[in-house]
């Protein structure tokens, strides 16, 4: 008997060590995150204005972490969905310029598709209109939580649920959006020239200022009237930051063009501040511990998503 309980502790603290690497592999690192957010929020990068070549980069180390963490092209070509974006609020000489979603896919053989969503643009050194610092006009808007806050997450989720070693019930399209900053573009461009069918998509997740987390207000999840689903999918679900849930669907950003195509969205934010879209949205402004615990309640929304069935969607206004 003894000697019994002996083999199956032995067997069991083995397939606790076994199951150590898989946990190690899925754990969001706030290292990762701060390098995403330092090399898109440089001053290097100019801004990120769309059509810059600095925007170009960002684009390009959106594909190469793509392709790092084994996801596969779901483009129009490979990685990339280019498209023109108009410049409106200021005249600028170059007012049409080019830009890319940059979309990669993880495929899990099965029907349905989640997509989860942050945009990689930002204003550049403001000359693309949208600044609130008219003395601000020539500098550099790094844009650190406007979104490289948001691309961080991305890259993080990408790579979690790229390496997690399991075979989730839903496939993950993740999709870099450009010229957010010039009316939501790239998502619309998406949406209206989807590379899966629409009717395919499950739920769409979109982060956009995801950096600057206010204990006193608290993290938005904007969205939570789009199915009837998602009070069976936030039931049990805690976290050590505070969270406050929104019925509307629609918002600044890319998940609005995704809730008028009919399909249930949630936008995490953690709201506005006095650098916003101004030259001081730096990334040592960043609380990245806060969005380490914001990006592991998406998880546990995403893992709770996937044990629905198809969700039904609901327009909230």
């Amino acid at each position: 008997m003894k000697i019994t309980l002996k083999i199956s502790f032995i067997s069991s603290f083995l397939s606790i060590l076994l199951l150590l690497p898989i946990c190690l592999a899925a754990q969001i690192k706030q290292a990762n995150l701060k390098k995403h957010i330092y090399y898109l929020a440089s001053d290097k990068m100019k801004g990120r204005g769309t059509g810059s070549k600095e925007v170009n980069k960002a684009a390009n180390y959106i594909e190469k972490h793509f392709k790092k963490y084994g996801l596969s092209p779901k483009g129009e070509k490979r990685y990339r969905q280019t498209f023109t974006a108009k410049v409106r609020r200021v005249t600028v000489s170059d007012s049409i310029r080019q830009a890319d979603n940059v979309v990669g896919f993880l495929d899990n053989d099965a029907p349905y598709t989640i997509i989860i969503g942050a945009h990689y643009d930002h204003l550049g050194t403001g000359h693309q209109g949208s600044s609130r610092d008219s003395l601000g006009v020539g500098q550099i808007h790094n844009g650190a939580d406007d979104n490289a806050s948001g691309v961080a997450g991305l890259l993080e989720l990408a790579r979690h649920f790229a390496t997690n070693k399991e075979k989730e019930a839903y496939n993950m399209l993740f999709i870099g959006f450009g010229a957010e900053e010039l009316g939501l573009v790239g998502s619309r461009y998406f949406t209206d020239n989807p590379t899966i069918p629409l009717e395919n998509i499950q739920w769409m997740l979109n982060m956009d200022m995801i950096g600057r987390y206010n204990p006193d207000n608290g993290l938005a999840i904007i969205g939570y009237g789009t199915s009837s689903k998602f009070p069976s999918i936030f039931e049990g679900i805690t976290s050590d930051i505070k969270f406050n849930l929104s019925r509307d669907g629609n918002g600044g950003s890319d998940q609005t063009s995704f809730y008028k195509k009919n399909i249930p969205v949630l936008f995490f934010h953690t709201g506005g501040h006095d650098d916003y879209h101004r030259p001081g949205d730096d990334p040592d402004k960043i609380d990245y511990s806060s969005l380490e615990s914001i990006l592991k309640l998406e998880i546990d929304v995403l893992n709770n998503s996937m044990k629905q069935g198809k969700m039904d969607f609901q327009w909230t206004n």
